[in-house]
């Protein structure tokens, strides 16, 4: 199986990357198949109605992650990487007010978002917890079309038979020069290759792409990461959803800015800038703002963080590192998508902030010159610390405790690469079984705990 640093890192929208960007990313698919007609009377019948149900941690949490408004926008013919934010509240006005959706290039279609689009908490799909099914319907309301999909973190969508193909896929493509589905062999491919693990990583995405196109795809997602913090960084008041979280970002924003042309020294500004730039990223999301997936939504402060901080404080941090950064990172987010889960829905959020931890760990230590045993020595650290994290979004948004856990998320990283160079590489538990437990952890861990707001936080806030 081979995961594009594209594939890792996608530019879209909050609050969720598998809760809002993926329903929107399933309900585009939908509408490409139902255009293509490559289905049983294509040519003698005319779709004129759409219905559409979201499963599982979809329906429980579907209202307080934009699952619903995602669908809507998917079927009016947006996308999570090219909408305009501050459109959509107009356009799912419109479909709610006319009962219809007219996505570019198709016939209009009755879709009435009160009606025909069910949040089912009952009738889960057998695959995955983020299961959603879409139907087409003729003028005599006969059914047409029928398709699921699985929304799998991190904004990737597959269907049913791409999902079965998954769990079945071990062998990655022939034409990838560095072929490493674990830690293990990319350890062993680095040894005998003397190469990095950006430099493998960089080989097999240029077997697809040229490298002017590798680069400037690094460079827009940095750009979009650093923009995100800016503009959170920008903002304050109060975050939608119900819960009246307050944006903090801006204001300790200012403190720290201060405190900076003052000279003050403080031995917990690392930290307190590093947890800034985390949560003017999850605010961002929050508030259904433009991030990445690093590797969800859920999760995409860790890694700008982290970055940033790099950066900011680190003398001579160019381009090039940045991009290895990511590289590295990437390299990391693709052994554990593969061999474990990136979706708070599967695992829990060690599945999401761990897995982000893990992921900058590596990359930090990375552009801090670290061999690709420590490297791996410092995504070990990182996600062992986040083992048995549970995901229960108050609310069912993507706020409390989601902001501040990115926050930790971050200082964790850090504090995993500075370990992990101190020592040689040498250490007693491997990445690969730590991926190990955590996929066994998820599967061992209560629905309650895995993004259904069924217990822990989301169940006694609420009490309170």
């Amino acid at each position: 199986m081979f995961l594009s640093v594209f594939d890792v890192f996608k530019i879209g929208i909050g609050p969720s990357s598998s809760h809002t960007m993926g329903p929107m990313s399933a309900a585009g698919r939908f509408l490409s198949e139902l255009k293509d007609g490559n289905w049983p009377r294509a040519r003698s019948a005319t779709p004129a109605a759409i219905t559409a149900s979201l499963h599982g941690s979809l329906a429980f949490t579907g209202i307080g992650h934009g699952s619903d408004r995602a669908v809507i926008l998917g079927l009016a013919g947006e996308n999570p990487r090219d909408i305009d934010p501050d459109r959509m509240d107009a356009i799912i006005e419109e479909v709610r007010h006319s009962g219809r959706i007219n996505p570019p290039g198709h016939p209009s279609y009755r879709f009435r978002p009160a009606v025909d689009l069910v949040l089912d908490t009952k009738s889960p799909l057998p695959g995955h917890p983020n299961g959603m099914q879409f139907c087409a319907f003729d003028t005599d309301g006969q059914l047409l079309l029928r398709r699921a999909y699985f929304s799998i973190g991190g904004g990737f969508v597959v269907s049913q038979d791409e999902l079965s193909a998954l769990k079945a896929d071990t062998a990655p493509p022939q034409d990838t020069p560095w072929p490493f589905a674990n830690a293990a062999k990319m350890l062993d491919m680095a040894r005998r290759s003397g190469l990095s693990i950006a430099a493998m990583k960089r080989a097999n995405e240029e077997a697809r792409l040229s490298r002017q196109q590798l680069d400037k795809g690094l460079d827009d997602i940095w750009s979009a990461m650093t923009n995100c913090i800016d503009r959170g960084l920008a903002q304050d008041g109060i975050l939608p959803g119900g819960l009246k979280v307050r944006r903090r970002a801006k204001a300790l924003h200012s403190q720290l800015a201060a405190r900076w042309q003052r000279n003050e020294i403080d031995p917990l500004s690392g930290n307190d800038w590093l947890s800034l730039f985390a949560m003017a990223v999850n605010e961002e999301n929050a508030a259904g703002g433009r991030v990445v997936t690093a590797p969800t939504n859920g999760a995409a402060g860790v890694i700008p963080a982290v970055l940033r901080y790099a950066v900011q404080f680190q003398s001579g941090m160019g381009q090039a590192a940045i991009r290895d950064f990511l590289l590295t990172a990437a390299a990391i987010g693709g052994i554990l998508k593969h061999n474990a889960s990136i979706s708070g829905a599967e695992v829990g959020c060690q599945g999401e902030v761990g897995s982000a931890s893990a992921m900058a760990a590596a990359g930090l230590c990375a552009i801090w010159g670290g061999s690709p045993e420590q490297i791996e020595n410092a995504a070990e650290i990182a996600l062992e610390h986040h083992l048995g994290m549970t995901c229960d979004p108050v609310g069912g948004l993507v706020q409390i405790p989601c902001i501040e856990r990115n926050a930790f998320g971050a200082v964790k990283a850090v504090t995993a690469a500075s370990l992990a160079l101190k020592g040689d590489g040498i250490h007693a538990v491997p990445l690969d079984a730590c991926i190990e437990t955590m996929r066994q952890t998820g599967l061992d861990m209560s629905e309650k705990y895995k993004e259904t707001s069924q217990g822990g936080l989301a169940v006694n806030v609420v009490a309170c």
